[in-house]
């Protein structure tokens, strides 16, 4: 049987990395390609000090600036370690917290919704086929019915704001504020729907996680949902 590829997407704070991470505990031969962190490494370094470039420049100038271009220019690429996919910035692997940051996260959003894409979904098409060849693949991010319409699987992953809150407040650690990631998740919400990268497909599984206690809970919803042979 060849490899099959299940993207996973869902709203903001609804655990999409945790669920995958959980799935490769099950599907044998399998990977995680985190496109949503390529995407972030990209605009952190954007937004490094080195290059000098805040929100608000973000704001001004990211209006359909190429994304790969800019992924090129940086010198972004991404490795397998450990079965998951881990980006490198000229060489330097990034730390997963800088990136999944509440800063860099609403500057994702914006830039997400409001550059060119086009070249860079090419390459994640490009990027999937090639690990596809030897591995299921398990790929979170944004848009990836547009990306990789030949999903064998499209998840879609929701929980109630409330319990969103509560996670990305345990995420951010015990100094976070509660109306601040409210405050950061309704904004992304917003900017992603407008986007188009909460579309709901024909061929879109949803799945409900509110009252899911761990991430291995939601993730066997998940699997309840496959039709494959897992461990």
């Amino acid at each position: 049987m060849s490899n099959i590829v299940i993207g996973i997407e869902g709203l903001v704070g609804s655990g999409k990395t945790s669920i995958c991470r959980e799935l490769l505990n099950y599907i044998p031969n399998s990977i995680i390609l985190h496109g949503g962190n390529l995407y972030r490494g990209i605009v952190y370094a954007l937004m490094s000090n080195s290059n000098k470039i805040d929100l608000a420049h973000l704001k001004s100038n990211i209006q359909n600036a190429d994304i790969k271009n800019i992924m090129d220019k940086l010198k972004i690429n991404i490795e397998i370690e450990n079965r998951e996919s881990i980006v490198y910035v000229d060489g330097v692997k990034m730390d997963e917290d800088a990136l999944q940051s509440e800063e860099n996260s609403i500057a994702v959003s914006i830039a997400g919704a409001n550059a060119q894409n086009e070249k860079f979904y090419q390459f994640a098409h490009q990027l999937i086929d090639k690990y596809k060849e030897t591995a299921n693949i398990i790929v979170s991010g944004r848009d990836l019915m547009k990306i990789y319409p030949e999903l064998d699987y499209h998840f879609f992953i929701t929980a109630s704001l409330e319990e969103r809150i509560k996670r990305k407040m345990i995420q951010y650690g015990e100094n976070s504020d509660y109306e601040e990631v409210k405050n950061n998740i309704v904004a992304r919400d917003k900017i992603q729907q407008e986007a188009g990268y909460y579309t709901i497909y024909n061929n879109t599984i949803e799945i409900d996680v509110t009252d899911c206690k761990s991430a291995n809970e939601s993730a066997k919803k998940v699997l309840e949902k496959l039709n494959f042979d897992i461990i």
